[in-house]
């Protein structure tokens, strides 16, 4: 507290680290009821697809987020996320069978909502802390209920994000997880980051570029939109430029 950010390199660290002092603000207090009002239900699907070619790579230093609008005044509360992922086939030449076997996995994943700050992500609309554990077993979506958290959606729209924290034992328990991969070379070891499962699937079904990415060690850790002459990715050149993330919310009718 008091203090800014400091991200740096974990070789030849210093002994003393200088601080940069900052002003903090305090979270906010939300002070809020049940509605007692009509309302009505309505859904923006997620975008699903099983090839690994038109997938992210989920990484430990990295967070996804993706920009929904708010098309009009009426009040509007989150009640459901839909995450798409990718399940893998354990038998590579059976991938494209929908009723092969599918690859284990069990990863703890952290959740945002972010107010729209110019068309970037900005100020994050809740503080609660919103995680999920993702396994094969929950199919190629997850639903993520929210409904308890009272998710108002702001009138400039609102950015949802997703990174990855790491497997997970059969309890839901973290493990320890190397974010990085050191690959020898002629040039001395390369790091390379740790592509955690699942994957995420990009489509191209969507026209506006709403997806954004930051890296913790890329940009100085600022976020950046998803597109091309922007982010250098082979997902972009194939024309897939967004992650298709759904919602589900509340429509509520005036008095």
């Amino acid at each position: 507290m008091g203090y800014k950010d400091l991200i740096i390199p974990t070789h030849n660290l210093p002994k003393t680290l200088i601080l940069d002092t900052q002003t903090n603000i305090l979270d906010e207090v939300l002070i809020s009821v049940e509605l007692d009002r009509k309302y009505k239900e309505e859904s923006l699907k997620p975008y699903l697809d099983d090839d690994y070619y038109k997938c992210w790579l989920p990484t430990i230093e990295s967070e996804i987020a993706v920009f929904f609008p708010n098309n009009d005044n009426n009040l509007k509360k989150i009640t459901n996320i839909h995450f798409p992922i990718t399940l893998e086939s354990k038998d590579w030449e059976k991938r494209n069978r929908k009723n092969s076997d599918k690859k284990a996995f069990s990863t703890l994943f952290k959740v945002k909502l972010y107010k729209n700050d110019n068309g970037f992500p900005g100020e994050v609309i809740s503080y609660d802390n919103i995680v999920f554990r993702a396994t094969e077993k929950n199919g190629d979506v997850f639903n993520l209920d929210v409904s308890s958290n009272d998710l108002f959606i702001p009138k400039d729209g609102f950015f949802v994000s997703l990174q990855v924290l790491g497997y997970t034992d059969k309890t839901g328990k973290l493990l320890p997880n190397k974010k990085y991969k050191e690959i020898k070379s002629k040039g001395g070891v390369v790091k390379i980051p740790t592509n955690f499962r699942p994957l995420l699937p990009f489509t191209d079904e969507i026209l506006e570029h709403n997806t954004f990415i930051k890296r913790v060690f890329v940009n100085n850790n600022q976020w950046v939109q998803f597109k091309r002459g922007i982010v250098d990715s082979s997902l972009l050149k194939s024309g897939l430029n967004n992650y298709g993330v759904g919602v589900t919310y509340r429509v509520y009718k005036e008095d």
